[in-house]
This record gives C-alpha cells, structure tokens and sequence, in this order.
C-alpha cells in the first residue's frame, strides 16, 4: 500500500510526454540505481537460482567473477551514454531515429510486446503464487491484487512513479536480505564453519566445488561442459543488462551522462552484493534441511522456519516487492512501446493516449493470467537472453558501426529473435539437444550477426543516418565538468578496488574453508594455490581490475575539460 501511495503521489508532477516517458530526464544517481536493480530482479533470484544453488551449484554460484554484471558497465560506456544523447523517449524510438527508419522502431517495439508482456504475465503470476501461500487469500484474488498493486501507479505515474518505488523497493529487499543473510549465517556458526561443513559432510555431491554438482542426472556430463555453459550464460546475460529495453531504458532518465555511467557502476556492485547473499544463503540452507521440495521454495522455507517472525515477514515482503518492481517496469515498457513504437506512426500522441494503451495492456495481461495455467515455463523462453540476441549486435553497431543499414538493423533484430527462441523451444520441448557451446542465446547472435553483414553489404548508408551517428558521438559541452569528472571517477576506481580485494575475500572466507573440509591443505597447513577454487578466486582480479582500468580511461577522455 505504501508504495501505490508513494507513487500515485510521484504522478501528480507529471505534466507531459516526456515526464511520463522517462521521469523528465531529471533523475540522479540513486534512482537510477534502484530502478536499474529493481527492475533486474524479480523473484526469479530467491526462488529459482536460490534453489539452484540449494540444489548443487552453491561453489560456482560463488566463486566463479561476475561476468554477466560486467554488462552494466561496458554497456554504460558503449550504449548507454550514447542513447542518453539521443533524447529519444523509448529504446526502440532511438533505434527508428538512428536508422531513421519507422519498420526498426517497429519490429523493436514488437520484440519488447513479446518479450516483455510474457515476462509481465509470469512476473505477475508468481507475485499471485506468493501471496496467497503468504495469506488467507485464494491464488485469483492474489492475482487481481498483485496487478492493482503495480498497475494503480504505473498507470498514473508512467515511469517517475516507477523508478522512485523501485528504488524504495530495491532498498526494502537488500535491507531485508542483508539482515536474514547475517541471522542465518550466525546460526550456522559463520560463513566459514558453513563451508568446511558443508564440503566435509558432502551433504550433495560437489556442493560446494568450483564445478558444483554435475555428472549422471544433471545437464552437464563433465566440468568443462558446466564452465562452457555458465560463461555462456554470463556473457548472453552480460548483453542483456548493457541493451536491453528494462535496463538500457533506465538511462534515459538520467539527469547527465555522468549520473549513467555511476548508476551503472554502482548497480554492478549492488547485484553482485545480492547474489552473493542469495546464493550463498540457499546453498547453506541444506544445513538445515537438504531436502526441501520443491527447491524453489527453499528462501521461503527459512524466511519462515530458520529466522525471527517479524524478519521472515520483511524478507517476504521484500521478495514481494522485487516481483512488483519488475512487473511495473515491464508494463510501463510494454505500454510505452503499444503507444509509441508498433503504430504507423507517433504523431498525435498525448498523454492520455498513452495512459490508455498501459491500461489496455494492464487489463490484457490480468486477463491473460487467468486463462494462461501458470506454471507454462515455456513463456520465459522470450524473455532475458533473447535480447541478447535480437538487441545486442543492433545496439552495439548502431553506435560504433559505420556500415550498418537500416535494412540489415530490421532483419538482423528478427534474424536474432528467431535465431534464438526457435532453438531454445526445440530444446524445451525435447526435439534437439544442444552442446553447451551451441546455447541459442549464442546461435540467435551469430545469426543475427551474420544477417546484418549480409544485408548491409547489398544496400548504402544514408546521409541522414550517419549524419545522426556522427552526433552521438559528439559529447555534451554540460558534460565536460572537472566537477562532474572527479566524482564521477570513483566509480571505476571502486572496480579496480573490488578486483583487488574481492581474491583475499574468496580465498580465506571460501577456499581456506573448502579446502579444509576436503582435505585438500597444503602441506603447510596453508591454502594449496595449485587447486582450482583457488584459481577461480583470482577471477574478479582478472575481470575487474582491467575493467575499471579502462573505465577511468574512458571516463577521463570523453568527458575532461577541453581546456586539459
């Protein structure tokens, strides 16, 4: 209640378009952190991966860098910026201008229905599941709450009512994360006392390895197939928070550049914190109970038998609030691009038009969640990776393509869209079998790449299109602030820190434990550097430290006073 208050109150400063667009493009650091994290997490990470962890992948989950929150900052610097330059009030409205074509914005917003009203309906279901295991209520009565309670102020408010009760859910979850995490921890003696029990008693095989728990009866027959397949993951979903429309949209709204590239930073630090509690927090639960079915309900399970009654509740209501979070994010996207980006054209459009057709779509998606059973899994097939796909190598060579055709744009995001969603129902269904290296998040980009080298190389470039790329590549005069650089630079200093500090964190609060309860010591008693978890806690070293090196160097070059 509290937060359809907040952010039917946020609506009555919403006067225009663009207010309701992108929150008057006025938004700072915080918000945009909040939205950026918010909108990213729904309940997939406290049920699903929880329970993956729970089930066997607590090492991997742990050890292995974050390669996929990597995406936030190269995205910042190479998308993200750039599509703040442009003005435009949607993703898929920068992709029509750039190629200055109406068929992109078009076949862009198209994949933003697909995709994102799928991800709208499941998003909404499982915050109907919850509720009514949580209360007296029945599953439809939760469902009919759950869309009033993220349709009242998105419908109102447009998207500055979304990013401020984003932002004031993102700090109830972590809140509400970090306490539960530090509660459950202490009862089972420590982080380290958890991992050398846990990797002694082999309460699951390999539970707490680098590889985790593969073999017979799991999707990966040895180690090398699960590292292909989790770098794989990890760099399909690095693209997807670097373009796609729920995380890329979030810049627009952005006060400066400068306020783009730190939110983006600091969002990477916020979901690496969260994983790492998550994770680690479903792994350890099998200490308590390792044999909780089903084991996406493993978060709930402790929220309400492992902690105090009134801290279950606020963790609860935090993954509540990460469910609506999404879901008010993905129906103000899908609203905007029924409104703005698949009519023939924009013109005309006004604010109550807009609210209208977010209506519509609210009303839809209601409708469609009673008719749709929900545990249809399939639905979840157009959503994440598939933007990697259909967005990623359009998004990318929009800005730092010179070749690239409006043509060769149109084709290449259906080319990517097909080229991943036909592959992975293959899969589901059970019709084909894909080695790891063969994910359809890797074909969908590979035919999609291919689709647009193919067509570009049959048609020209237009003057107005690269007359328009020539000015996103022109940086904002507001911009070259020493000011603004000086605050802005801590950011990628932090990253360059984290990969310092994070290898001492691993070895001595993970792999000294591991190694302990495997009896894998070194001779001196130490930690033996020849074993692979040793290795793998060097990864944020690897990754972090030279992209925070580069960061700074972007930084500073793009945005020092000319006068320096």
């Amino acid at each position: 209640m509290i937060f359809v208050v907040v952010g039917g109150y946020s609506g009555r400063k919403v006067r225009a378009l663009d207010d309701y667009f992108v929150a008057g493009r006025r938004a700072p650091t915080l918000l945009i952190v909040g939205t950026l994290v918010a909108s990213v997490f729904s309940t997939t990470i406290f049920l699903g991966e929880a329970g993956f962890t729970y089930d066997g992948q607590l090492g991997p989950y742990i050890l292995l860098p974050g390669i996929a929150v990597a995406g936030y900052v190269y995205g910042a610097l190479l998308f993200g910026t750039f599509l703040r330059r442009s003005r435009a009030p949607t993703v898929a409205d920068f992709f029509g201008q750039r190629f200055n074509s109406r068929r992109v914005q078009q076949v862009a917003g198209i994949t933003i229905i697909l995709g994102l009203g799928g991800y709208l309906l499941v998003v909404t279901q499982g915050a109907a599941i919850l509720l009514s295991d949580l209360t007296a209520l029945s599953y439809y009565e939760s469902l009919v709450l759950a869309w009033l309670s993220y349709t009242a102020f998105t419908l109102y408010a447009g998207s500055r009512g979304v990013i401020i009760t984003d932002t004031l859910m993102f700090l109830l979850f972590l809140g509400a994360t970090v306490a539960f995490v530090y509660v459950l921890m202490d009862q089972f003696g420590g982080v380290t006392t958890a991992v050398e029990k846990l990797t002694a008693e082999q309460i699951k095989p390999d539970l707490t390895a680098w590889h985790g728990t593969i073999g017979p009866g799991t999707g990966w027959p040895t180690a090398l197939d699960f590292f292909i397949w989790v770098v794989v993951i990890d760099a399909a979903w690095g693209v997807v928070y670097a373009v796609s429309p729920w995380q890329a949209s979030r810049h627009l709204m952005a006060r400066d550049e400068h306020v783009v590239v730190r939110s983006a930073i600091y969002a990477c630090f916020a979901v690496i914190l969260i994983q790492l509690l998550v994770y680690a927090a479903g792994g350890f639960i099998n200490l308590a109970k390792p044999d909780i079915t089903p084991s996406e309900t493993v978060i709930l399970w402790a929220a309400k038998n492992l902690v105090p009654e009134l801290l279950g509740a606020l963790l609860l209501a935090g993954i509540i609030a990460a469910a609506l979070s999404s879901a008010s994010t993905f129906l103000s996207l899908v609203g905007f691009s029924v409104s703005n980006d698949v009519p023939r054209s924009s013109g005309g459009l006004t604010l109550g038009k807009t609210r209208l057709a977010v209506l519509a779509t609210g009303v839809l998606v209601l409708v469609a969640s009673f008719l749709v059973p929900p545990n249809v899994f399939w639905i979840t097939l157009f959503i994440g990776t598939v933007f990697a796909s259909a967005w990623g190598p359009v998004g990318f060579m929009s800005i730092w393509s010179k070749r690239i055709t409006a043509d060769a744009a149109y084709w290449g995001i259906i080319a990517g869209f097909f080229g991943n969603v036909v592959p992975a129902a293959l899969v589901y269904f059970g019709w084909i079998s894909l080695p790891s290296y063969f994910d359809p998040a890797v074909l969908g980009v590979i035919a999609s790449v291919v689709t647009i080298v193919l067509v570009s190389r049959r048609g020209e470039v237009s003057e107005v299109e690269a007359a328009y790329r020539q000015r996103l590549h022109e940086t904002p005069a507001e911009d070259r602030d020493a000011a603004k650089l000086r605050t802005t630079l801590i950011a990628p200093v932090l990253l360059v820190l984290y990969g310092l500090l994070m290898p001492f964190v691993l070895l001595y609060g993970y792999v000294l434990p591991y190694q302990r309860g495997a009896g894998e010591l070194a001779a001196d008693g130490g930690i033996d550097f020849a074993g692979a978890e040793a290795l793998f806690a060097f990864g944020p070293a690897i990754l972090f430290i030279p992209l925070g090196l580069v960061s700074t160097w972007v930084v500073w070059r793009r945005y020092r006073p000319l006068s320096d």
